[in-house]
Parts: structure tokens; sequence; C-alpha cells
């Protein structure tokens, strides 16, 4: 599934191309959406923006559309009208005088009065995006402590939308490998400096992926692996999808458990459970 830092790239694509252009045509391909086309046409987008792992697209018609990619969704900029040759289902479509915006494979597309998003409940119970400026090392610190987070499993809190928005399976497991953190322990069982560098990097390592186009792993480390012949996948990631191969840090092989109902990669040795 697509997490916030590929959300957010994908919105800046999409702004970059449609932001404050007069639609020709939205086409909503949802059988449920589809009384709503027409209605978007000739208005301006006025903003797109980016809530963890969700869209919201604002037109000047005091509609937004709402989507989420879940696992499959993708969004595409083309040039005005062109449609690529692709076996995914075309689901949204926002064709404006030079771009069109589309995406593809997504199912949780909705229409939302503007005014009224604020209610939507997926966008009422997110925490705070891990991307905004506006969220701060001190202010996760504070979540890490609340009664209703201290005692849960970093492994399972740190995908849970409500204690912060836009983390997935990948930031999960390299903020903890970074952190030093095994996925079975609380917050509570951390030392004050422990729960000082967890918050840390559960900022840091977002925003670098944002930043670096889906890097996590160290910058120089990642450039001088692609640099001798490796891939981008194979240089991204201190620990995810790394299982059996050596820790950057102390050569023990990486390992893959099972944790929330996916594999979490970790370092056993950088890693202690106690």
């Amino acid at each position: 599934m697509p997490e916030g830092p590929e959300i957010r790239r994908a919105r800046d694509r999409l702004a970059a191309a449609i932001e404050g252009r007069t639609v020709q045509r939205v086409d909503l391909l949802l059988p449920a959406l589809k009384s709503w086309n027409g209605k978007f046409d000739g208005c301006k987008v006025e903003s797109i923006r980016s809530r963890g792992k969700a869209m919201l697209t604002r037109f000047s018609n005091g509609l937004s559309i709402y989507s989420h990619n879940q696992l499959y969704g993708r969004w595409l900029v083309t040039d005005a009208g062109q449609l690529p040759h692709t076996r995914r289902q075309l689901r949204l479509a926002i064709h404006c005088e030079h771009h069109s915006a589309l995406l593809y494979s997504a199912s949780d597309i909705e229409v939302w009065p503007t005014e009224q998003l604020d209610q939507h409940p997926f966008l009422q119970k997110l925490g705070p995006d891990v991307l905004e400026p506006s969220t701060s090392s001190a202010l996760i610190r504070e979540r890490l402590r609340e009664k209703r987070f201290i005692g849960r499993s970093l492994g399972a809190l740190l995908t849970d939308q409500s204690f912060v928005a836009g983390l997935g399976n990948y930031l999960r497991c390299e903020i903890l490998h970074c952190a030093g953190q095994h996925p079975v322990r609380r917050p509570r069982d951390l030392p004050d400096d422990e729960l000082k560098q967890l918050a840390q990097q559960i900022l840091a390592l977002p925003r670098q992926s944002y930043h670096s186009g889906g890097v996590t792993n160290d910058l120089q480390r990642a450039a001088r692996l692609m640099d001798q012949a490796g891939s981008f996948e194979a240089a991204r990631f201190h620990v995810f999808r790394r299982a059996g191969l050596p820790c950057y840090r102390c050569g023990t092989a990486i390992v893959q458990i099972r944790q929330g109902g996916q594999g979490c990669y970790l370092c056993p040795t950088c890693q202690p459970q106690y």
C-alpha cells in the first residue's frame, strides 16, 4: 500500500498539473458515484491536499473528492485526454485543458461537501500527519505517553492511523530499526531517552522518504550501493524486504516476523526484544 510519502509525492504531481485549473470534465466511474458526473464541469480545482494516505481534491463548486489508494490505487498525470495502455481499471479522471489526473484501481472514492470534510469517518480519526511541518517530535512523545497508546506494542501502534497518519509497513520496519526497538515493546517499556529517539525517527524517516523519492536507508550508503550497479529497490532500505541479508550496522542476518498481520523485518541484535 502506498504510504504517506508516496501519496504526498502523488499530490505534488497532481497539484503541478491541475491545481488552479478549470475542469473540462470529471469522470467518476464507480457505479455509486456516476450521478455526480457533470457537476464538476467548468469549475476550478481549488486545492489538492494529502492527509496521511488520503487525497482531498477541492473544487470551486463547494464539493470535494476524497480518495484513498488502499493497496492497489495509483495516480497518473497525462497530457489532456490521453489514457495509457494498462490493465488497471480507471476509477476517476479529472480532465483539464492541458493535463488529466487519472486514478486507477482504487475503490475508496467519495464526493463530500467541502465544509463537511471534517466529519468524514476516516479523516476525523486521523492522528497528526507525520509530513506536516507543524507535527513536532515533542507532540509525538506526548502521544506515545497517552493512556490509549502507552500500553500497545510498537509494531501495531505505528501503523494505527489514529496515532499518527501516514505510516505503513515499510516505514514501521525502518523506524523501529533506526530507533533500536523491537516491535513487541511498548511505549511504557522505554526510558525517556529511547522514547525521544523513537519520536524523532517517526518524523525523520517519512520526511526523508518523501524528499528522497522513497529512500529510508542512509543516503550516502544508498547512493554508493546504486553506484555499484545495485538496483534502487536493493539500496533504499535498512531492513525492509532484506530478510537473510546482513544488517548494515552489525552484520547480523535480518529476520522477518509476523506482527499485526504483516511481515515485520528487523535485526535481532540491534533490536533486542528485552
